[in-house]
């Protein structure tokens, strides 16, 4: 006989693969939008790839990844060395500026990584979507612990140390683990999730945002003026608010979230990789189409991350 612990355990493990996965399809997904912004185009697109191609995005949630699973936890020099060991491995994935230009100054002048970063826009640190982007392995990691905010500050000030940057990760972070804990299947609890987020944030620039997504959510407003008013830029708060829309739109399908994430225009890849890991993390892998699943980059080195944090919960 199966024990209660023992079917928790494979639950949160399904769990926890299908925020990783979903990350890097969203990702991956959301990119090849860019040259096929259309559900017909994108489809066919993704049903010719072979293998899908993720960005930076889900190689820095990768690495967010690895580092946890060999500290245990959230180190933030060992981060910081993950990504910049990743970051010089394969420079191609698409990184933004920010994180090379922290990489250099903490190789050329001896900074800490959180120093490094708060040297970037004047001195007043990034607020770009880079930290939420890749904040799944940590929602899921800590989803039951009450820290969970200053798990993702410091996670989020190896390369954003801005407030508004450090604070739209950690709501992305809260939204992944509060999904964590939820059954699929059913009325999701749309108004208990976004009260939730709201006590999350720490900015009145994201508690903004968010207040605006919770009329747009009980308005049933369509997706364009949903990217209207919350916006659809490479900015935290206009891009992570849209994303949650994504996911509350279609809370029972997975496809229907990244379509949503991924084909309105702006960063399509992140929103699609901040959405789908959400959806992911609510539905589980087999909630994911399994042709997506099997064509992602590295799926199987993914998967094995996924599985090892949930062993450490």
């Amino acid at each position: 006989m199966t024990s209660d612990n023992a079917v928790q355990d494979v639950v949160l493990a399904m769990k926890f693969r299908g925020g990783l996965l979903g990350t890097g399809l969203g990702d991956a997904i959301g990119e090849l939008a860019f040259r096929r912004p259309t559900r017909e185009g994108l489809t066919a697109e993704v049903e010719a790839s072979d293998v899908l191609i993720y960005t930076d995005d889900t190689a820095m949630a990768i690495g967010l990844a690895e580092s946890m699973a060999v500290r245990e936890g959230l180190d933030q020099t060992h981060l910081g060395e993950t990504f910049r060991t990743n970051y010089r491995r394969e420079p191609w994935r698409g990184y933004a500026s920010g994180p090379p230009t922290v990489f250099s100054k903490v190789e050329e002048k001896g900074l800490s990584y959180p120093e490094a970063a708060r040297t970037l826009y004047g001195g007043e640190g990034s607020f770009g979507n880079g930290a939420a982007m890749r904040i799944a392995p940590l929602g899921l990691m800590f989803h039951a612990q009450e820290n969970l905010y200053e798990e993702a500050r410091a996670s989020a000030e190896v390369t954003h140390a801005h407030p508004v940057g450090v604070d739209g990760a950690a709501v992305q972070a809260r939204a992944v683990a509060l999904v964590v804990s939820m059954k699929p299947g059913g009325a999701f609890p749309v108004e208990r999730f976004l009260d939730a987020l709201l006590d999350t944030a720490r900015t009145a620039t994201m508690a903004r945002k968010l207040s605006s997504l919770r009329d747009l959510v009980a308005d049933d407003a369509p997706p364009p003026e949903a990217a209207r008013r919350l916006g659809l830029g490479v900015a935290v708060d206009r891009s992570q608010p849209f994303a949650l829309y994504a996911f509350l739109r279609h809370t029972d399908s997975f496809e229907e979230t990244l379509f949503c994430a991924a084909l309105n225009g702006g960063d399509r890849d992140t929103m699609g990789a901040m959405a789908c890991a959400i959806s992911g993390g609510y539905l589980g892998e087999e909630g994911i189409p399994a042709e997506w699943r099997k064509r992602l980059e590295n799926r199987t080195r993914i998967e094995a991350l996924a599985t090892r944090l949930a062993d450490l919960v």
